[in-house]
C-alpha cells in the first residue's frame, strides 16, 4: 500500500479553496482538465527541446492541476461519469506526451539509453492505470480503493519524475554530461521498476478479492 484514500482526500481538501476560486473565475472542471493538459504538453515540448529543468517544473505544475478539476467538481456538485472519463483520458494522454518528450530530448542529446528507458517507463506507467481501470470495470475493486494499492500510483510517479528532471537539468544531459544523464536514467529506470511492482501488487490484490468471492467476471 502507499497513499491511503484518506490521505488523498485530505490533500484534495487542501486544494479546495484554490479550486473554488478558479470556479468563481468562471472555470469549469472540464476547463481545468484541459488547462492542466495544455500545461503538460508545454512541459513535454520543453523536454523535447532539452530544457530539462524548466520542463520538469512545468510538467509538475501540469500534474498539480489534476488536483483542481476533480476537487472543483466534487465541491460544486458537478461530478459526473463524463467528467471522470475526461479527467482519466487526459491524464493518460498527458503522461504519454511527457515520456515522448523525454525520449525525443534524450535522443537529440545523443543519450539513446534515456530514450529507451523513457519508453520502458511509459509502458510500465500505462500498465498501472490499465490494471486499475480493468479491475474496476470487472467489478473487482468497487469500494476498495485500487488507487491506493501499489508503490507507484500517478502522484508518486509525478514527484519522482519531476525531481529527476530538475536534477538532471541542473547537471546537464548528453554525451559529455555524465551526471545529468545518470540521474535521468536512474529516474526513468526507477519509475519503470516501481510501476512494474505496482502492477504486480494490483494483480495480487485482484486475485485475493477473486478468491474471496468479491466478483466472478466472465473472461
Amino acid at each position: 500500500m502507499t497513499i491511503s484514500n484518506d490521505s488523498r482526500d485530505r490533500v484534495k481538501r487542501t486544494f479546495e479553496p484554490i479550486a473554488l476560486a478558479m470556479g468563481r473565475a468562471g472555470l469549469t472542471p472540464d476547463a481545468l482538465t484541459l488547462i492542466g493538459f495544455a500545461i503538460t504538453v508545454v512541459g513535454a515540448i520543453l523536454l523535447g527541446g532539452q530544457l530539462w529543468l524548466v520542463g520538469g517544473i512545468v510538467v509538475f505544475v501540469g500534474g498539480v492541476f489534476d488536483m483542481f478539476d476533480g476537487t472543483l467538481a466534487r465541491a460544486t456538485g458537478q461530478a459526473s461519469p463524463v467528467g471522470a472519463f475526461m479527467d482519466s483520458v487526459f491524464d493518460r494522454w498527458g503522461e504519454a506526451i511527457v515520456y515522448v518528450g523525454i525520449a525525443v530530448g534524450a535522443a537529440l542529446a545523443g543519450f539513446d539509453l534515456g530514450a529507451i528507458l523513457a519508453a520502458a517507463a511509459m509502458a510500465s506507467a500505462f500498465m498501472v492505470s490499465y490494471a486499475r481501470s480493468k479491475s474496476e470495470g470487472l467489478g473487482f475493486t468497487a469500494g476498495t480503493g485500487m488507487a491506493a494499492v501499489g508503490l507507484a500510483p500517478r502522484e508518486i510517479r509525478l514527484v519522482i519524475l519531476s525531481i529527476g528532471l530538475v536534477s538532471a537539468g541542473t547537471a546537464g544531459v548528453g554525451p559529455t554530461a555524465d551526471g545529468g544523464s545518470l540521474i535521468l536514467a536512474a529516474t526513468l529506470g526507477l519509475i519503470a521498476i516501481l510501476a512494474t511492482i505496482t502492477v504486480i501488487q494490483r494483480i495480487i490484490h485482484v486475485r485475493r478479492q477473486a478468491a474471496g468471492g468479491l466478483a466472478q467476471p466472465d473472461r
